[in-house]
């Protein structure tokens, strides 16, 4: 049995959905809760014969009874980069993941774990997965989500040098701008992606932030888009190279523009670009980052050689296999 945590969200979804495909008995554990019609996470993982979902809250009771978990891929978190509920969002980006640490470590199961890009903060400092204590030390995230991913990379680094009991496997996963199907009950924090479709089919245009940077034009704010596909392959990766530990990097590896992705967008949709450039807001000026770009030398030097997937064709697929559907949900 496999457990995923935040098994009915964006990303750990597609994981499960991967797992299931591949014959596996899964255990999803998350929070359904209420949903916009249409959009509600049970929807995530409706087409999967799942083993069961199990809240949170019994996640412990749960692993002192259960047997032959073969690994915990842990998804779940607070994501979104607007939180402040401070005490909450530690709890559960940071203490969870302690707890889940030492109780991988104590049974000898596998901790394959959500990391994030927002570590890195505006990029200042660059977007180098090197996880040494110096280099984790001077970063500097901009929100308390990105704050409390770092945390826990910072732990586990201290853990390590300190000796302390870690799995067999662990990896931390720096996922960048990621996109695809099931992230539709994200709202605000769905992607760029879902949100230009969403707009032009309302029929408007596609509304991209004007740059407040005179060295950057319009619409050249860059990114580094990398589809869930990508995502699930390299934890599907992980799982089958127990061998792999580390902090890795999850990106296309090629930064692209915004105006890059509304093309590809309209291109899927089979419509001619209308795109049109709206002022910055005021909360965004000065922390907007202009540009994310994930190194990916420390994956492929680990092994992983798969080819990631160019922007044309996962926004394309995306838009034609997903968006463009009745049941847009994998």
């Amino acid at each position: 049995m496999y457990l995923v945590t935040g098994g009915a969200g964006f990303i750990g979804s597609n994981i499960v959905a991967a797992l299931c495909d591949r014959g596996a008995e899964v255990m999803v554990v998350d929070q359904l809760r209420e949903g916009t019609p249409g959009r509600e996470k049970w929807r995530n993982i409706a087409k999967h014969p799942i083993a069961g979902i199990l809240p949170p809250e019994e996640l412990e009771d749960f692993w002192s009874e259960a047997d032959g978990i073969e690994a915990v891929v842990h998804m779940g978190a607070i994501s979104a980069t607007t939180a402040t509920d401070g005490d909450l969002v530690a709890a559960t980006n940071f203490t969870l993941p302690l707890w889940l640490w030492a109780a991988c470590a104590e049974r000898g199961v596998p901790l394959i774990y959500a990391s994030s890009a927002a570590t890195y903060g505006d990029g200042a400092r660059g977007f180098d997965d090197d996880d040494s204590a110096e280099a984790l030390a001077a970063l500097r995230p901009l929100n308390l989500y990105g704050w409390s991913k770092l945390a826990f990379d910072r732990r586990v680094a201290d853990m390590l040098a300190r000796g302390v009991p870690a799995p067999p496997q662990w990896a931390g996963l720096r996922f960048f701008n990621v996109y695809g199907p099931n992230e539709y009950h994200k709202g605000r924090m769905a992607s760029v992606v879902f949100h230009k479709f969403h707009e032009v089919m309302a029929g408007g245009s596609a509304r991209l932030f004007r740059s407040d940077r005179p060295e950057v034009a319009d619409g050249e704010q860059r990114r580094d888009f990398v589809h869930v596909d990508d995502c699930v392959n390299v934890v599907l990766w992980l799982l089958d190279n127990p061998e792999v530990s580390g902090l890795f990097n999850v990106g296309s590896g090629r930064a692209r523009s915004f105006l890059d992705l509304a093309r590809a967008m309209f291109a899927g949709m089979g419509r001619e670009a209308r795109i049109e450039f709206v002022d910055m807001p005021e909360d965004l000026r000065g922390k907007y980052q202009y540009l994310t770009e994930a190194p990916l030398h420390r994956l492929r030097e680990a092994g992983y050689d798969a080819p990631m997937t160019a922007l044309e064709d996962g926004v394309g697929r995306y838009v034609r296999e997903f968006l463009m559907q009745p049941d847009p949900h994998r």
